[in-house]
């Protein structure tokens, strides 16, 4: 069990979550603010980002990074080791690569970098770069408390071993379908995370993410999973 307070998650529409530390500091998680059509626009102005953690290259996942990162400097941005490479090249002054199964300290905290079945690539004029593989983070703080953003995925069995390994508390889980996992799916990975809470992402945003945080409490209750639904509106704080 975990010793110190949990963050608080402020939810900011589609995957993008920022998240205060007990210390006050904030990683911003997936940073796609300004140009987030789910972002309500008090919240778009961010008045402190310390890191930021981004977990594939599309555009509705760090569409604002160079903006972001370079607004608040020396705001530390960890990322894919391929994404980090460019991101450096576009200006971005502190980057960290990382990979599958690497672990970093960031603002205290220990940041695992897990897997995401799921493609990346950067959007440029001149068609798609290849933006090293998607991924996950698993977040423990000092004190244990221990969160999880799936960024984009499919489901895959081997969430089991992410439960194995970090005992994350509370996961932040795609729901929309389509791109990633659907809340058939989503309830499946909450029985192999093994978590307490989810607060579901990834839908509501177009139309063509259909799934809902209803029908994502629907097929937990006929599981029998005991997984609790904490679906925030873009803009609240959980």
């Amino acid at each position: 069990m975990h010793s110190t307070p949990r963050p608080e998650f402020l939810y900011l529409g589609h995957s993008t979550i920022l998240c205060t530390l007990p210390s006050g500091k904030v990683i911003l998680i997936d940073p796609w603010v300004e140009h987030n059509p789910a972002c309500p626009a008090a919240a778009k102005e961010l008045a402190r980002v310390d890191a930021m953690l981004i977990t594939h290259a599309h555009a509705d996942h760090m569409g604002d990074a160079v903006e972001l990162a370079k607004k608040h400097q020396p705001a530390q941005v960890v990322a894919c080791y391929e994404l980090a490479s460019w991101l450096t090249g576009q200006g971005v002054a502190n980057c960290v690569g990382m990979n599958l199964g690497g672990n970093l300290d960031v603002l205290g905290a220990r940041v695992s970098m897990v897997r995401a079945d799921h493609s990346s690539a950067i959007s440029t004029p001149d068609g798609f770069v290849y933006g090293g593989l998607a991924a996950g983070y698993v977040v423990r703080l000092a004190g244990g408390y221990t969160f999880y953003h799936a960024g984009d995925t499919a489901l895959f069995s081997d969430m089991e071993l992410i439960s194995e390994l970090y005992r994350p508390e509370l996961a932040f889980l795609p729901i929309g379908d389509l791109f990633t996992m659907d809340p058939r799916h989503a309830a499946i990975a909450c029985r192999l995370l093994g978590i307490s809470t989810v607060i579901p992402i990834h839908y509501a945003t177009f139309p063509a993410l259909t799934g809902t945080a209803e029908a994502l409490a629907a097929a937990l209750l006929d599981r029998g999973i005991a997984t609790e639904v904490v679906a925030l509106k873009p803009g609240e704080s959980y």
